[in-house]
Formats: C-alpha cells, sequence, structure tokens
C-alpha cells in the first residue's frame, strides 16, 4: 500500500505558483478575447455612428445648398422684378412727359384763330350727330362765344341739310372755366345726355385709344408676347 506524502511548504508553495500563472495566464488570454471582441464591437459601432453622422452631414449639407439655390431663385427673380418695375416706371414717366407735352400743345390751338374755328365747328357738329337731338345746348369759354355762333350756324346747316330733322342749338352763359383749353360740352334732353367735346376731353380719348400703339412704337413689343392679331 502507497503512502501518501504531504508535501512540504516549498512544494506547496511551488503549487500555489502553479495554479496562480495557470489562472493568471487564463485571465489574460480571457481578457485579450475580451479586448479584441470590444475593439470589434467598437470598431463596428463607430462604422456606424460615422456613416449615420456622415449622411446627415451630407443631409445638411444638400439642404443647405437647396436652401442656397431657392434664395439665389428668389434673389434672382426680385432683382428682376426690380428691374422690370424700374423699367416700367421710367416708361410712365416718358408717356407722361409725351401727354404732359401734347397737353401744352393743345392749350396752345385756341391760339390759331381760323384753325380753331374750324375746330370748334367740327366739334359742335359731331356732338350734334352724337346726340341726334331737335334741341342742344352748347356750354364753352366766355372768350369762345362768337366762334361757338358761327359752329352752331354751321352745325346747323349741316345736320339739317343731312338728316331733314331741324336743329335748335343754344349756347348756355353757364360758361366753361377759361382756364380750359377749349372745345365744347353739349347736352341734350334737358342735359340727361351729355357729350364732352373740350379738348381735354378729347385727348382722353386719343390717349387711352393710342397708348397700346404708342408703347409699341416707343418701346417695341414685349418679349413675351406671342400673338399680335
Amino acid at each position: 500500500m502507497t503512502t501518501v506524502r504531504a508535501l512540504n511548504d516549498d512544494e506547496v508553495f511551488n503549487e500555489m505558483k502553479k495554479m496562480v500563472a495557470f489562472i493568471k495566464q487564463e485571465a489574460l488570454e480571457k481578457a485579450r478575447e475580451i479586448k479584441v471582441k470590444a475593439d470589434e464591437e467598437f470598431n463596428i459601432e463607430k462604422a456606424k455612428i460615422v456613416r449615420q453622422e456622415s449622411l446627415n452631414i451630407e443631409a445638411v449639407f444638400e439642404r443647405k445648398i437647396k436652401q442656397a439655390e431657392v434664395q439665389k431663385r428668389i434673389s434672382q427673380s426680385n432683382h428682376i422684378n426690380k428691374a422690370r418695375l424700374r423699367t416700367l416706371q421710367e416708361r410712365e414717366h416718358v408717356l407722361d412727359d409725351l401727354f404732359e407735352e401734347t397737353r401744352i400743345r393743345v392749350q396752345s390751338l385756341s391760339s390759331d384763330e381760323g384753325s380753331y374755328t374750324e375746330l370748334v365747328k367740327g366739334l359742335v357738329l359731331q356732338g350734334a350727330y352724337t346726340l341726334m337731338e331737335s334741341d342742344i345746348v352748347v356750354r364753352c369759354r366766355e372768350q369762345d362765344t362768337d366762334k361757338v355762333q358761327v359752329a352752331a350756324e354751321y352745325a346747323k346747316t349741316e345736320f339739317e341739310n343731312t338728316l331733314k330733322i331741324p336743329l335748335n342749338v343754344t349756347i348756355s352763359d353757364d360758361y366753361l372755366p377759361s382756364s380750359n383749353a377749349g372745345g365744347v360740352v353739349l347736352s341734350g334732353l334737358n342735359g340727361k345726355i351729355i357729350v364732352d367735346n373740350t379738348l381735354e376731353a378729347r385727348l382722353e380719348i386719343v390717349k387711352d385709344d393710342m397708348l397700346p400703339q404708342l408703347r409699341v412704337i416707343l418701346f417695341g413689343h414685349s418679349p413675351n408676347r406671342k400673338f399680335f392679331n
């Protein structure tokens, strides 16, 4: 029968050293495994975060680019609109100056006695044809009374010869302002129908009728216009 001998202190110490070394080695290997796995997980998570942040940065950058493009288009549109508005304003100034010059010239028409008398005759006759009444009242400037009297006789003769209808023309003492450029205002049916044949009124009619043509003559056709019929 084999007798088991008790270990002495040195043997016990050596055995303990071997056990500690084994445990330490196991621990080191386990730690390396844990570190390797942790590094792998860290790198995977890091890659995910980097990728996600990259996507976020790209999205933000893309959004800012679009915002910048929108702002650029808005700025360009505002600039174009302001330029167009300035152009339109300048065109209106040109037209206003043109009509102001025309108005000044109209004011001087009555200074030519012969031409103005003929003009008044035509205005009274045209007004009579427009009213188509037997009794009409004519208002004029006080200084034009004699010319309008001649025009009334002329209109009466022409009207009756053409339409075979009697015409009575009364010159009103309710005179137009002396500052008026001239011309006449005719009325019929006791003032219910009025024809304004003053030079200012005729100028406004011409202004409205010729404004589109004047715009084309002065500034050309609009580049946005496709049809001219």
